[in-house]
């Protein structure tokens, strides 16, 4: 009789626990949330999107003029200059290139564009002999709208995401590591079903 009695005890004990110790975890949780990540994605999400609209881009050489139309439809990689494009940029600049190489078959689908926020700046020789990189000068309503990701100025190195729909939804610190940004772009291309 003490024998089961016993068990029955350890029974309820199971039991209790087992209702018990679910609701500590997701207590502890919701007041610690910055322990767990959530998602898979390396860069950080910008939510809501930022949505921008084709007339807010102006090429500043006749290449980028010209071709500008292939923003629409395309995922876009997009890199900030503030001013002149020192070591920082340029680096941001060839990793972008190598991003869009490492996509194989996908690199149809993607558009490298240098965001120029001072275009009265001489391009760098480099980049006129660049046939998939677009110079583009934001529009006034632009420059407004990136505050809202970024209070300060977009740092030099820092990389945005665009989406075929025009929609900025992901952005990466300066120093970033282009195998993390081709992960995140291969599921966002693999998910897509625009663009």
């Amino acid at each position: 009789m003490d024998k089961q009695h016993r068990k029955n005890r350890i029974t309820i004990l199971v039991i209790f626990a087992m209702s018990v110790i679910p609701f500590g975890i997701a207590w502890y949780l919701a007041k610690h949330p910055d322990i767990v990540r959530l998602g898979t994605n390396h860069g950080e999400l910008i939510s809501p999107p930022l949505i921008t609209d084709a007339g807010e881009y102006s090429g500043v050489d006749p290449f980028s003029a010209e071709h500008i139309g292939e923003l629409k439809g395309h995922w876009v990689l997009i890199n900030p200059v503030a001013g002149e494009c020192g070591e920082t940029c340029r680096v941001a600049l060839h990793k972008t290139n190598q991003i869009g190489l490492m996509m194989g078959k996908d690199i149809a689908r993607i558009r490298r564009l240098a965001l120029l926020f001072d275009n009265k700046l001489p391009l760098p020789a480099e980049w006129r002999d660049d046939g998939r990189l677009l110079k583009v000068s934001p529009a006034p309503s632009l420059q407004q709208k990136l505050t809202t990701i970024n209070p300060s100025p977009l740092p030099d190195g820092s990389l945005l995401i665009m989406d075929p729909l025009g929609n900025v939804m992901m952005k990466y610190a300066p120093g970033y590591d282009p195998y993390q940004v081709r992960d995140d772009l291969s599921k966002l291309l693999r998910i897509s079903q625009i663009g």
